[in-house]
C-alpha cells in the first residue's frame, strides 16, 4: 500500500532470472508484485518506509548462489503505480528483463545492466523531463524511444554494436524528430562496458 506516501523511490536488485516490470499497480498501491523462485533462499527480500509524503521501496533477491543449478528458475512480475511519481533505480545480474516504464509517472530512471539481455520501453507521454541512464554489463540493450516525445540520447564508453533507428547524429547527441519542439524532454545517457545497444523511436 502507499501508506499515504505521494511520491516514492523504487529500489529493484536482482541477481540471476528474469524482471518484467510495468504499470497497473491497482487502487492505493505502491505495487502488486508476483515472484516464481524454486531456490528456497532466494525468497526476495521487501522493505518499504515512508517519511513525510515519501515512500522508498527496497525489494532484493539475496546472494544468488548456486548458479550451477540447471534447472533454477526465478521471475519477477512487478507492477507499479501508474499516478505517482516515481525514481526507479534497478540493478540486473545475469537474465532476460523486459522493462515497461511507457505508463508510469517517472521522474528518474537509473539501469543497470548485467548480463544477457534487456528490453526499456521509454515511450509515451511525459508531463516533466525524463532523465535516463543506463550503465552496462556485457549484455545487450534494446531502447524504445517516443516519437511524440523530444528524445536527446548520449552514447560512451566500450560499447560494442550501436544500432540506431528514426535518430539523427548532432554533433555527440541523437535526437529523435521531435527534439526541442515539445514541453518536456526525455534525456537518455548510456554509459560503457554494455556489448551492443539498439536505439529504436516507435511511431
Amino acid at each position: 500500500e502507499l501508506d499515504g506516501a505521494e511520491q516514492a523511490e523504487v529500489h529493484l536488485r536482482m541477481g540471476a532470472g528474469q524482471m518484467d516490470l510495468s504499470g497497473g499497480a491497482e487502487g492505493e498501491t505502491l505495487a502488486q508484485a508476483t515472484f516464481t523462485y524454486n531456490v528456497p533462499d532466494w525468497q526476495p527480500t521487501i522493505d518499504y518506509v515512508v517519511a513525510g509524503d515519501e515512500g522508498e521501496l527496497w525489494i532484493e533477491q539475496p546472494e544468488a548462489k548456486n548458479l550451477g543449478l540447471e534447472s533454477y528458475r526465478y521471475a519477477w512480475d512487478v507492477r507499479l503505480n501508474e499516478d505517482v511519481p516515481l525514481a526507479l533505480d534497478i540493478g540486473l545480474g545475469a537474465g532476460e528483463s523486459e522493462i515497461g516504464v511507457s505508463t508510469l509517472s517517472l521522474t528518474e530512471l537509473d539501469l543497470n545492466v548485467g548480463v544477457g539481455g534487456v528490453e526499456l520501453d521509454l515511450t509515451g507521454d511525459r508531463e516533466r523531463d525524463l532523465d535516463v541512464t543506463v550503465r552496462g554489463g556485457v549484455g545487450e540493450a534494446t531502447v524504445l524511444l517516443p516519437s511524440e516525445v523530444g528524445v536527446e540520447a548520449r552514447v560512451g564508453g566500450g560499447l560494442g554494436d550501436l544500432n540506431v533507428s528514426g535518430l539523427t547524429q548532432q554533433g555527440d547527441v541523437y535526437v529523435n524528430e521531435a527534439h526541442g519542439a515539445t514541453e518536456s524532454t526525455l534525456r537518455l545517457d548510456i554509459e560503457g562496458g554494455i556489448g551492443g545497444v539498439t536505439l529504436r523511436v516507435v511511431e
